[in-house]
């Protein structure tokens, strides 16, 4: 099987950046074609810096990235420096980029590159806020049918809310954009924080990483230790949960998740419950199933390939 063609659409972010990490450490898998940074974590100056030093701590200077959308659809950015810190990578001492942005918009390079390849062969994996896929797909809908697959993070339903009590992050920075892309019709897999929460970095586990005794190990390992406080005293956990890599675990290992083809809808009106991914996991109403949520991950396979793989780095 040659590699799954990917594009990475991100707000780094320390969970991230090991998502990008573990995808640059699978050539034989996953052949990332570019980075497209988006305004959430933190603005979007600091994600198009954080995807680039991410990609020299892989030693990949060679791989495209790209600025995206400063703020979302018709929203005032919201931003989560209270979690990842001022600069999105807190925890480690990594050296400022050298290799340049590329020229050209995120939204053009996602347009251009689901144009230039065949129908069916590029999957979107977006981490952060779906401004820039939203855009994309509003600017050029003939690109939606060339998506092979949307892999995102986002969303909960069991877990509810983590930025207000009924929504997540990454949907409730611009629940408009969710709304255009859970109805495009694009296939859509879904990694919820129903699913995030049980991959938690645990002290064994974060000593595996540091143990690895390599730059990306000890990046990995300092990343997680700034970021877990929040988590440990939020939600009384035994470490952080590493969302974004779910994303890119799938990918390479689909087996390590299950999950139901259900209706997922995005509540873009209520004040109440603004970008709350209302999914219908008993499957009570007669709307079609747009996207399989995932439930459940084998925590600790996950953690096992993903300590793998950065070894690799």
């Amino acid at each position: 099987m040659p590699p799954r063609k990917i594009i990475i659409d991100t707000d780094p972010g320390q969970d991230d950046a090991v998502a990008i990490l573990l995808a640059l450490a699978s050539p034989d898998e996953i052949e990332v074609l570019g980075i497209a940074a988006v305004a959430g974590n933190v603005p979007l100056p600091l994600t198009a810096k954080n995807a680039r030093i991410v990609c020299e701590l892989a030693g990949r200077p060679d791989v495209p990235v790209y600025a995206g959308c400063d703020a979302p659809i018709g929203r005032k950015l919201v931003t989560a420096e209270h979690v990842h810190g001022k600069t999105g990578l807190d925890g480690p001492d990594l050296p400022d980029p050298v290799m340049p942005l590329r020229d050209a918009h995120a939204v053009d390079f996602i347009i251009d590159t689901l144009r230039a390849h065949a129908p069916g062969t590029v999957t979107l994996c977006p981490l952060g806020p779906l401004t820039n896929i939203a855009t994309a797909f509003t600017r050029a809908p003939d690109i939606v049918s060339r998506v092979q697959e949307i892999v995102l993070m986002g969303g909960a339903y069991f877990e509810v809310g983590n930025i207000t009590p009924a929504a997540e992050f990454n949907i409730y920075v611009d629940p408009e954009a969710a709304d255009i892309v859970f109805r495009s019709g694009a296939p859509i897999v879904v990694m919820p924080l129903d699913v995030t929460h049980k991959a938690l970095v645990t002290k064994a586990r974060n000593d595996a990483f540091r143990a690895l005794a390599t730059p990306v190990g000890i990046a990995v390992a300092q990343m997680t230790d700034f970021f877990e406080r929040f988590d440990k005293e939020k939600y009384g956990s035994e470490g952080a949960p590493l969302h974004d890599p779910c994303v890119t675990a799938y990918i390479l290992r689909p087996d390590l998740f299950s999950g139901r083809h259900i209706n997922v809808t995005v509540e873009t009106s209520s004040e109440l419950t603004l970008g709350m991914t209302v999914a219908d996991w008993w499957r009570v109403t007669d709307r079609a199933p747009n996207a399989l949520f995932i439930g459940d991950i084998d925590a600790q396979g996950f953690f096992d390939l993903l300590t793998e793989r950065l070894a690799r780095l």
